[in-house]
């Protein structure tokens, strides 16, 4: 289905149905282990094409059945649920959310601890605040699932987690990337700290993942006696090295990217390309790496500095060549603390992705680069029931979330 006709019927649909097609009982709770059948005039599954008048039928927290109305039977205990488009919960797909918190206060500001330049034993789950009003804010949105953890501030500050936005949390992943950043924002500030070029920052990452590399070796000897006392800072190293945990590498600068490539290359180590701003200069290179992408925010402050360079096209470029792409809300220390990835991939939408392309970056294609496609990202029977319901278009300012349903339960149902 092309784009144009898609927008001009999704458009019809909300004109005639108004602010909400949602069926929910206002402020009324529902069990995860509740019936449900959600019914949408376009149901974006993102394992196929949009199904009009379709249904999705949710049983225990999982998807038993999608599929056109005409052919899905709908359960009689099932609790209905009606809307204009149904899509999978949306996943952004690098955030600080749940370590900071909307107060912009220090007490709420747990993202980045500045006192070493190298923390890779910092745990994302250890401060992870699943009823931050923040998280409850996103998850309005149609926000199911995020990725999120230590900021880029430091060259190395920890690590990061995938979990779902219920305020009870569901932790997909305890530990999914290690955060580096390369360039300024990796620097130290002031006389005489490290490290303060580009060079002794990539010299120190090498040093760490060697320090890395010996751990491991010396952990694998037969005599125990031989062995070296646990250590979390190594211990983190050595997974990293081990190829378990991707570091997320946040670099904007065409030279820092490539030296983050280069590190990946000499230590066979699996990276994921974080921000990225001047990956438009670099596809080849990158394509060949076999590296996948979280692009920048476009409401990221540009036009200076390392993202002078920002493109709203990047996305597009990335995605034609071959790369797989994933959007984020990102981070920036000012309030509100975070966007909303709805926006950025309607963003996209406008600058070269299709409309199928763009709810990708932000549902299956994101659940892919997290490690996380088995259980969300799109709707299939057996995948986890995360979904979100629109009174239209999901990429035109005026629709608004009607409804968001995370492992089979409603947690909004006040349009935002």
């Amino acid at each position: 289905m092309s784009d144009r006709p898609l927008r001009s019927t999704i458009r019809s649909l909300a004109f005639g149905l108004a602010v909400a097609l949602v069926a929910l009982a206002a402020g009324s709770a529902t069990a995860a282990g509740e019936t449900l059948a959600i019914r949408g005039r376009i149901i974006h599954t993102m394992a196929g094409d949009p199904i009009p008048d379709g249904v999705v039928v949710v049983t225990d927290g999982r998807i038993v059945a999608v599929g056109p109305a005409a052919t899905v039977a709908v359960p009689a205990d099932a609790r209905v649920l009606e809307a204009a488009v149904v899509t999978p919960g949306l996943i952004d797909a690098h955030c600080v959310v749940g370590l900071s918190g909307y107060l912009n206060q220090d007490q709420d500001q747990d993202q980045l601890d500045a006192s070493e330049p190298v923390q890779p034993e910092l745990r994302a789950f250890d401060a992870y605040n699943s009823r931050e009003r923040l998280v409850e804010w996103v998850r309005g949105f149609g926000v199911t699932t995020l990725h999120t953890g230590h900021a880029p501030g430091t060259l190395v500050s920890g690590q990061t987690m995938v979990v779902k936005t219920a305020a009870t949390a569901g932790v997909l992943k305890p530990t999914a990337m290690v955060a580096v950043t390369l360039g300024d924002a990796g620097r130290a500030q002031g006389e005489k700290k490290a490290p303060g070029t580009r060079a002794k920052s990539v010299a120190m990452l090498r040093t760490e993942l060697a320090k890395g590399v010996e751990y491991r070796r010396k952990q694998a000897d037969p005599d125990p006696e031989k062995r070296p006392a646990p250590d979390l800072r190594l211990e983190a190293l050595a997974r990293i090295v081990a190829g378990e945990w991707p570091l997320l590498v946040t670099a904007d600068r065409a030279t820092d990217i490539e030296a983050a490539l280069r590190v990946a290359e000499e230590f066979g180590i699996r990276i994921v390309l974080d921000s990225a701003a001047e990956s438009h200069l670099l596809v080849d290179r990158i394509r060949a790496a076999g590296v996948p992408v979280i692009l920048h925010p476009t409401m990221k402050r540009a036009g200076s500095g390392e993202t002078e360079n920002a493109s709203f096209e990047t996305a597009a470029t990335l995605r034609k060549a071959g790369i797989p792409v994933a959007l984020q809300s990102g981070y920036e220390s000012y309030v509100p603390k975070t966007r909303v990835v709805l926006f950025e991939a309607g963003v996209a939408s406008a600058n070269g992705l299709t409309i199928p392309e763009a709810l990708a970056t932000i549902t299956i294609d994101a659940a892919r680069i997290l490690g996380v496609a088995d259980r969300i990202g799109s709707l299939e029977p057996g995948k986890d029931a995360d979904l979100a319901l629109f009174d239209g278009d999901p990429f035109e300012y005026t629709t608004h979330c009607t409804g968001v349903v995370i492992d089979g339960a409603v947690v909004a149902d006040q349009p935002r």
